[in-house]
């Protein structure tokens, strides 16, 4: 047996069963636990989407409120 093909037998052991092995010492199922993990990703990434927007748009209109004068007779 080669080297990669060691490499891939304890890749596919030890790391791509990562789902079933904490369901498992959790005590549910394993479909449970993938569909947690594809959330979770979607929740993060609309999530940081939706900040920058918000943070965006809130520094957006203190730009407009708060303008810069030059001076007094700006007004």
């Amino acid at each position: 047996m080669g080297v990669i093909q060691q490499l891939r037998v304890y890749a596919e052991q030890h790391g791509f069963a990562v789902s079933s092995r904490l369901a498992e010492f959790l005590g549910i199922r394993v479909k449970s636990v993938r569909l947690f993990f594809i959330y979770a990703s979607f929740t993060t990434l609309v999530g940081g989407f939706l900040a920058y927007l918000i943070l965006a748009f809130w520094l957006k209109l203190k730009d407009m409120i708060y303008t810069k004068r030059t001076s007094v007779f700006d007004l």
